[in-house]
């Protein structure tokens, strides 16, 4: 009785979690929408996810580019950074990244980003394809969809917005 109990429990979070990032179908069109609309991202956030404390820094867009740092560290140690770039490509934007390990080697060819493409724009929320940010007040959660060695998970991220 209880592990079914307890199934139902993790089965309806799971649910909840998944519930909260978005996917293009195959062939599906992106999203419309401006880099201006992401303006209630701009700021320097903190908080935890991936089992460790994590920082990202937005600044303002120019020019259709909104661009912004990441870092994760776990027991006083850097793991990796990225450089992100929210960018307007006509009627759309795209979040692109590259990951660093902590001495800079990089994750992705020289030529390629890791690119998450528009689904919807909501308020302070904004869905990619397999990531949500949702801002409510000083807070933005983020929900990252993974997969690793065949298992699909969603990561969740916290971040209360801080002064430099």
């Amino acid at each position: 009785m209880k592990k079914s109990i307890l199934s139902c429990i993790l089965l309806f979070i799971c649910s909840i979690a998944f519930s909260q990032v978005k996917q293009l179908e195959k062939d599906q069109e992106p999203g419309k929408g401006h880099v201006s609309d992401l303006d209630w991202l701009e700021g320097f956030w903190t908080g935890t996810g991936f089992g460790g404390e994590c920082e990202e820094v937005w600044m303002p867009a120019v020019d259709g580019n909104m661009i912004g740092t990441f870092r994760f560290w776990s027991e006083g140690k850097l793991v990796f950074s990225e450089f992100m770039n929210i960018v307007q490509e006509g009627e759309t934007f795209s979040l692109k990244l590259k990951h660093f390990n902590a001495d800079l080697s990089p994750w992705e060819e020289k030529d390629k980003w890791t690119t998450f493409r528009l689904v919807e724009v909501a308020e302070n929320t904004v869905y990619f394809h397999g990531l949500t940010m949702k801002r409510v007040g000083d807070e933005i959660k983020l929900w990252l969809a993974m997969t690793e060695d065949g298992v699909s998970t969603i990561e969740e991220l916290k971040y209360v917005k801080r002064e430099f």
